[in-house]
């Protein structure tokens, strides 16, 4: 089957459920709403949760859109039911928000990390190279998500899978290298958690004074910013520098990435000298000048550096760091003469 979409399907398959959409807004803005409240209430909201959803599951099913594009279609249908409803009569608006979207969410992301274990179990039987989670995630949700969504719901997954759930020592590889051991990353983020724990307890105690919500919200947002900052870490010792065959990965956790080709490679210099920060030249660390480096990689052409939630900036010279110099530079060399001409 063509599975490749017209325009004029493309039409269709987001025109139908804006036309249910519209056509709710307007019945809530006619005198036999008012008249009927009560009872419309109800079908509008079964409308936007149940039939619109359906009917664009049934345009898509078909088709190489991913079926997890249903959720913005509930979620979409929640927030129009939320804004066009009486307060009054949203029973079963909420109903459905505390009950049944939650099982939703869940069994979204069950499915994303189930589809993702079985996509690690497979390289690893039919590859002797390491497998990356990370990359791993992110060739998997591409399958199965939406390409804007594919960025953030990674990142989550990936925050609280090396913060929590990851902590089996990895073996390097003889062609991996670490960079957080002698650079003082690691010191600089603990510290950091360390503070933001210390001023979370502060802040909410002077907070409740004038506000329980206020200070409940900033506490929320501290502990979750101090999740995030533990996953960061946790992803540094997991994910290696790495060289394989014509290719050379450089990581920074989950924070920076980028994959050069060897002969695209310019030189590569044992230097920590400072260079002047733009555009073409750019540090490998996302804490930038915070942290030192012992190399600066300069390109025959520009490439992309991927950052927290897809965020992507050019460069052509990078900065960064790797703990044993000597045998990085051994390998690197090594495989340039390998594999350019």
């Amino acid at each position: 089957m063509d599975r490749t979409l017209s325009l004029s399907k493309k039409g269709v398959i987001i025109g139908m459920p804006l036309l249910i959409l519209g056509m709710m807004v307007c019945l809530v803005n006619t005198s036999f709403f008012s008249e009927q409240t009560s009872k419309l209430s109800v079908g509008i909201t079964f409308d936007l949760l149940l039939t619109m959803p359906l009917v664009y599951f049934l345009l898509i099913r078909k088709t190489s859109i991913p079926k997890t594009t249903i959720v913005p279609v509930i979620i979409l249908g929640m927030v129009v039911g939320s804004i066009i409803l009486p307060v009054q009569n949203q029973y079963y608006l909420n109903l459905f928000k505390t009950w049944i979207f939650p099982v939703i969410e869940l069994s979204i992301i069950s499915f994303v990390i189930y589809k993702v274990h079985k996509a690690i179990k497979h390289f690893k039987r039919y590859s002797i190279e390491s497998v990356d989670f990370f990359e791993t995630m992110k060739i998997t949700c591409y399958e199965i998500l939406p390409q804007k969504m594919v960025a953030p719901v990674v990142m989550e997954i990936a925050v609280f899978y090396y913060g929590f759930i990851d902590w089996k020592k990895r073996k390097l590889e003889e062609n991996e290298f670490t960079y957080h051991k002698n650079s003082g990353t690691i010191t600089l983020l603990v510290a950091i958690i360390l503070i933001v724990a210390i001023e979370t307890v502060v802040l909410h105690i002077l907070l409740l004074k004038w506000s329980a919500l206020a200070a409940w919200i900033l506490t929320g947002l501290s502990i979750y910013s101090g999740i995030q900052l533990f996953g960061f870490l946790r992803s540094m010792y997991k994910r290696p520098i790495s060289i394989k065959k014509d290719k050379l990965f450089l990581r920074y956790g989950i924070m920076n990435e980028t994959t050069i080709d060897l002969n695209h490679i310019d030189r590569i210099e044992v230097s920590s000298k400072d260079l002047d920060w733009n555009k073409e030249s750019r540090k490998l660390s996302f804490l930038g000048e915070l942290e030192s480096h012992n190399y600066i990689i300069y390109l025959k052409k520009e490439y992309t550096l991927i950052g927290l939630y897809g965020v992507k900036r050019s460069y052509k010279n990078l900065a960064f760091y790797v703990d044993n110099t000597m045998a990085f530079k051994k390998k690197i060399d090594e495989a340039m003469n390998q594999y350019v001409l």
